[in-house]
């Protein structure tokens, strides 16, 4: 009877060792086809990462000529009473904003304050999130140097540049900026000398954001004049600084132009001033 007991015994040690043995290549299946499916998944949030990377950095790029175009049309709006002109642009991690009194210019003829102008900017924001120049990057886009006061018929009276500052109170974005700038020029009528400023001056319209779109209308254009001018000095201050939309923001090499005139025949000076509109999707 014990013998017996004794053979059942190793009978039954056999099976376990044959289920043993068949259980292990079930097992390592089970373990190669998780880990296939969990590199299958990384690779899948790796190629969509990167998949939105460059949506959104060519959509920034694309977006660098919509505001070089809407810097000239700015231009071509501010020095026409009711002028209007409405710019579209496409993107999907990217938004629009106007940003009211983010610049001020301050001009001082013969030493004394004349004239004090606010003006909004226009920014075109990504998430650094979704793509990234590197932080403190800046690169001017439009035409001209990096002084606000640029000379000649054909000079900008905007500049468009790209930044990454970072942090920002408002968040942390790669941007790309338009800046109202003074386009300065020399005449001569007869025997009189003139100097003209022309600046255009930013507001906040209307923003329903309808569309992705950005509406500029011309509401105003003032003239200053004051003659006998020996010296012009232009300041440029911040009033939003304590926000980071200080000097660092801004491209400007030099944060006041000076300009002196001598001889018998001293010049006029005149001042144009420019209001725009700045509406976001205003028409659907």
């Amino acid at each position: 009877m014990q013998k017996m007991w004794s053979i059942r015994l190793r009978g039954k040690r056999k099976l376990l060792r044959k289920d043993s043995r068949g259980l292990s290549p079930a097992i390592s299946t089970v373990i190669m086809t998780a880990a296939i499916i969990v590199l299958v998944l990384v690779a899948m949030s790796y190629g969509q990462r990167y998949l939105a990377s460059s949506i959104a950095q060519n959509e920034f790029s694309t977006n660098q000529q919509f505001m070089l175009t809407t810097g000239l049309q700015i231009d071509n709006v501010a020095w026409m009473i009711d002028r209007a002109q409405t710019i579209q642009y496409s993107s999907t991690y990217g938004s629009l904003e106007a940003l009211p009194n983010a610049l001020t210019y301050t001009i001082t003829v013969n030493n004394v304050v004349w004239r004090t102008f606010h003006t909004g900017i226009i920014l075109y924001n990504v998430p650094t999130t979704e793509y990234s120049l590197g932080k403190n990057y800046l690169s001017v886009l439009s035409q001209g140097n990096r002084e606000f006061l640029q000379n000649g018929s054909a000079a900008p009276d905007t500049c468009v540049y790209a930044i990454e500052k970072l942090p920002m109170s408002d968040g942390n974005f790669a941007r790309i900026v338009i800046v109202p700038t003074i386009r300065m020029m020399n005449t001569v009528v007869g025997s009189q000398n003139y100097v003209q400023f022309y600046l255009p001056l930013l507001t906040n319209g209307t923003s329903p954001g309808l569309s992705q779109s950005v509406t500029l209308i011309c509401r105003n254009v003032d003239q200053d004049v004051t003659a006998g001018v020996t010296t012009v000095s232009i300041t440029a201050s911040f009033p939003l600084a304590s926000k980071g939309f200080d000097s660092s923001f801004f491209p400007f090499k030099t944060m006041t132009e000076t300009r002196t005139f001598i001889g018998p025949n001293l010049p006029t000076l005149e001042l144009y001033n420019g209001t725009v509109s700045v509406s976001i999707g205003l028409y659907a």
